[in-house]
């Protein structure tokens, strides 16, 4: 018998949607895109696997299936079937060939395709830190946009396409990793959740003694004596032998019995317990109070009077040649500072040749070292970004004189146009664009003295979050694709305006691209004269 040879190939170009590994994932959805091409040549690489080991089997059962036939007739009477040479002559073959054949095929490794496949893609999969960080976002965006761990978990998030859940196992992970940060109030409430779901019946991995194991712990650390006894119970009566748990128990006992000897009165021990139960979220500053409700659209200072005085016009850039016949559409977001916002001043073309140009040199976002002056990452700033030069693209120099003849201030001393992409609950917490009296080497190595002004193009919409959010003034710009914001960092004196102080909301849903331009102080000096005036 001549088994047939099972071939099992798998492009490994396919498998190569870039040619570098990246880092970082978390901090950019565009870069994250690429995952998702990776994962389905995977499963396609898998399914081929499956179809090759099925093929194996197949032959493998037609094999057994003839022979059991063959062996029930001539074990009924195996000297009248050997009596037929035929016979004789097919039972030696099997024996001395086909059965060593069959044996070459069982033993045959169908896998190694597959397994060759995942070993090249190993090395461009996110790292620890990638599902850290991206666990690290979920936590973030439950703090800033007040969600229960509930609505999370079922994934009922406004403007979402595609509708996700977190399973127990989901759940457990996230409070794994909040523990391991020392934040015991996320584990407490992603611990409950697992367990939760599990008591409501989910088929799941995860394990409710190592789920009430970490949660009683937690619960203790933020102390609640009680509700730690209560939980470490509920353990012990599913495993009771567990040491932790057993030593656990003796010890809160003993806490209690202290309590007790104090001759603490049964009313002010109920009073202490109730202190020790309630449980609070992590003492934020009331500027990461304010930010945080900017971000939801809650706290806006700007009153009717004040609204009143803002309007819409089309502009043409203080007479510009260019503008003159085609102005273009403005409009006042904030009075102070002034904020103006340009409408459908960027193309969808512009944008995505923008977009093709940062996305292969797109890298974690850095921020400005106020002691040492350079640049560095940080965990505040959850991006990434890139840096164009109008002599790369004419798409890019086109922008740049865009820029210049609206703002009317001089780009060649202006920053490259700097491209970002905001990853999972991507973020740039409060900050100032511009260098402070105690910052004197920031922008040193350029020599174009401080950043003037600030131009923001929104290169996406975003299906819920990513404001960018004033908290010194109460004011919340929201993305609106094709369109830009503008306003000065410094006053016309060359004093930084600190009602300027912004941030970047993390991004819910949806996925966010901005560019932006940093103008500086040199060029600007007939552009926008000095004032004697301090705070002008």
């Amino acid at each position: 018998m001549a088994f047939n040879k099972i071939w099992y190939t798998v492009a490994l170009g396919l498998l190569l949607p870039f040619s570098y590994a990246h880092t970082d994932f978390f901090t950019s959805i565009g870069h994250m895109t690429d995952l998702i091409n990776t994962e389905k040549d995977l499963v396609v690489s898998l399914k081929d696997y499956i179809k090759a080991e099925e093929s194996k089997l197949e032959q493998i059962k037609k094999w057994a299936e003839k022979l059991d036939q063959l062996t029930d007739t001539a074990t009924k009477d195996p000297e009248g079937f050997l009596g037929h040479p035929v016979n004789a002559f097919k039972l030696m073959k099997r024996l001395n060939t086909e059965w060593g054949e069959l044996e070459s095929l069982v033993l045959k490794d169908m896998s190694d395709g597959f397994i060759s496949n995942m070993t090249i893609q190993r090395q461009f999969f996110p790292n620890d830190e990638d599902q850290t960080g991206a666990a690290k976002a979920l936590l973030r965006l439950q703090d800033t946009y007040n969600l229960d761990t509930d609505t999370l978990s079922r994934g009922n998030l406004p403007g979402v396409k595609h509708k996700s859940f977190l399973t127990a196992e989901d759940c457990f992970e996230l409070g794994k990793i909040a523990y391991t940060e020392a934040d015991y109030y996320h584990t407490e409430l992603w611990m409950e959740q697992a367990l939760k779901q599990l008591d409501e019946g989910e088929v799941s991995s995860a394990d409710k003694v190592y789920i009430l194991d970490y949660l009683s712990y937690a619960v203790y650390q933020q102390g609640d004596l009680s509700k730690a006894m209560t939980l470490t119970k509920r353990l012990l009566e599913l495993d009771p032998e567990h040491q932790r748990a057993n030593g656990n128990m003796k010890y809160f006992e003993y806490i209690m019995a202290k309590e007790k000897e104090a001759n603490k009165s049964s009313t002010d021990s109920e009073d202490q317990m109730e202190k020790e139960t309630e449980v609070k979220k992590k003492d934020y500053l009331p500027e990461r109070r304010k930010y945080e409700m900017l971000c939801r659209g809650e706290g806006l200072k700007m009153t009717p009077r004040r609204q009143k005085r803002l309007f819409c016009r089309y502009y043409d850039g203080n007479r510009n040649p260019r503008y003159i016949l085609g102005p273009v559409k403005q409009e006042d977001e904030w009075d102070k500072p002034r904020i103006v916002r340009f409408l459908d001043i960027i193309s969808d073309e512009e944008i995505e040749t923008v977009k093709e140009l940062a996305k292969p040199r797109l890298s974690r976002a850095t921020v400005h070292d106020p002691e040492t002056g350079k640049l560095t990452t940080a965990h505040y700033r959850v991006s990434k970004s890139a840096w164009l030069s109008g002599y790369e693209s004419p798409v890019v120099s086109r922008i740049n004189t865009r820029i210049q003849d609206l703002t009317g201030l001089d780009v060649s001393t202006a920053e490259e146009l700097q491209v970002a992409n905001y990853g999972v609950g991507g973020q740039y917490e409060p900050h100032f664009d511009f260098a402070r009296a105690n910052e004197p080497d920031a922008f040193k190595e350029l020599g174009t003295g401080n950043r003037i002004a600030t131009w923001l193009f929104y290169m996406s919409d975003v299906s819920a979050g990513g404001a960018t959010v004033f908290p010194e003034v109460g004011a919340s710009v929201w993305p609106k694709k094709g369109t830009a914001v503008f306003w000065y960092n410094l006053f016309p004196s060359g004093e930084g305006d600190y009602s300027t102080r912004h941030a970047a909301c993390p991004v819910l849903v949806g996925n966010k691209w901005v560019s932006n331009k940093w103008l500086h102080e040199r060029g600007q000096e007939f552009r926008r004269p000095c004032t004697l005036s301090e705070l002008e």
